[in-house]
């Protein structure tokens, strides 16, 4: 969609009483994008509609936090995540996503819903960043992308067990 842009290491904070809200067809492409959206990550609407999602997908975000995110979806179920987005002048965001999937009145899913809301800085720079990073080093340091991003899953895995082994009650402890 856009070409490589360097990143600035300028982060752009969401309102505390903002949300962004997007929402994706069963491939991941952008069929809905608000204001708040667009206006954080600096893209008008005629550039992301159609266009997949990960269009906003910051390289420290790590694949394993994403394949995750997918899997639980896949399997009918929400999920909360920490995600960093690129902004499309090289700016960055964090955001706590809320990501569910749609459903028809039949209960057939026919795509995805987000809502995003800021996040607590602390968490962020004493929490997730350390996980993310660590998990983008294993995947980094891997023969293959596949390799990477197995030994990062379970690496998430692990982090995940040695903290009660419930994803979401960690996360909401925090």
């Amino acid at each position: 969609m856009r070409p490589s842009v360097p990143l600035t290491g300028n982060e752009r904070l969401l309102g505390e009483k903002e949300i962004i809200v997007s929402k994706t067809d069963l491939t991941g492409k952008l069929t809905y994008a608000n204001k708040a959206f667009l206006d954080i990550s600096g893209f008008a609407e005629e550039e992301v509609l159609g266009e997949q999602h990960n269009c906003i997908r910051h390289p420290e975000m790590p694949r394993a936090v994403f394949k995750f995110l997918w899997d639980r979806l896949g399997a009918g179920e929400e999920v909360f995540a920490y995600v960093v987005n690129q902004c499309k002048n090289g700016d960055h965001y964090w955001v706590l996503a809320h990501v569910t999937p749609s459903k028809d009145p039949q209960g057939n899913v026919v795509g995805y819903h987000s809502n995003r809301r800021a996040v607590d800085k602390a968490v962020v720079d004493n929490v997730i960043s350390p996980v993310y990073s660590s998990l983008c080093k294993i995947e980094g340091a891997a023969a293959s992308p596949k390799a990477g991003l197995e030994a990062s899953m379970e690496a998430l895995g692990d982090f995940v067990d040695e903290k009660g082994g419930n994803y979401d009650q960690w996360l909401f402890s925090l």
